[in-house]
């Protein structure tokens, strides 16, 4: 959770808000954290994680789960375990690893539980190009052409079924043109978009993630969710600059159509 209310749970609950959903929050990790940095971490035990999944589950409808930074193994595998056991319809993955500030949010040996026990039990995947890099063991991609070949390979990370997709985002290849590439294994989209000339980014990735959570039950086609997500977020960067919000890399504008 990030205390600056920019990225993490915070910034999950004011997209999912935004988007007319009605959010729920299981914390797995909190930081000590502002716009400039994070300056802690402190990890919440598997026990208690397992007890706030178990105590939800048992009496709220959840329609679509949205995971986050979980900074530890045993958390990864608790998360696992629960998801498996209830079964929610759609499951979106944000692998979480590092920080707008550079700051390290999953410790190494969690990446292996990540890929093994909570890839192949997600709807989406939704890395970033280095996130990717890391679950590869690979370089990240620099071009277009290399990041479709990353996207086959994350597939590949993922269930056999039906329906479970790759979101690979292409917001660190150079130029003011941006392109996600959102695969399932049969079909590759490509998703344009324009670089926005803002300091104000922090949180962009947990905001997209969590918009297209908002967004699938409602839509029920993966597509068309990812790219209304897209457009959300878009319009939230181009009005980030309103806001005064720390000295740093500043949130996000998650109520741009409110307020």
């Amino acid at each position: 959770m990030d205390p600056s209310g920019g990225a993490g749970i915070l910034a999950d609950t004011k997209a999912m808000s935004a988007l007319g959903t009605y959010a729920c929050a299981v914390v797995a990790a909190l930081t000590a954290q502002n716009t400039q940095g994070v300056t802690g971490v402190q990890a919440i035990s598997p026990e208690f994680v397992a007890l706030q999944l178990d105590t939800l589950f048992q009496d709220v409808r959840i329609d679509a789960v949205k995971i986050g930074m979980l900074g530890h193994e045993k958390v990864t595998l608790t998360v696992a375990e629960k998801l498996a056991k209830f079964k929610p319809e759609y499951i979106v993955l944000d692998p979480v690893m590092v920080a707008k500030s550079g700051d390290v949010l999953l410790e190494k040996n969690a990446i292996h539980a990540l890929k093994e026990a909570l890839i192949p039990l997600s709807t989406m995947i939704t890395p970033n190009l280095p996130e990717a890099g890391v679950l590869l063991n690979a370089r990240a991609a620099e071009t277009l052409k290399e990041m479709y070949r990353s996207a086959e390979k994350l597939r590949k990370l993922m269930s056999d079924r039906d329906n479970k997709w790759v979101l690979l985002k292409g917001g660190h290849l150079p130029g003011n043109d941006t392109i996600d590439l959102l695969y399932n294994g049969d079909k590759m989209l490509e998703l344009p978009g324009q670089r926005i000339a803002t300091k104000n980014t922090h949180g962009t990735g947990c905001t997209l993630s969590a918009a297209i959570c908002a967004l699938l039950p409602q839509r029920k086609n993966v597509p068309d969710a990812t790219q209304q997500a897209k457009e959300y977020l878009l319009a939230a960067i181009a009005k980030a600059n309103l806001l005064t919000v720390g000295s740093g890399h500043g949130p996000v504008q998650h109520f741009h159509a409110w307020w």
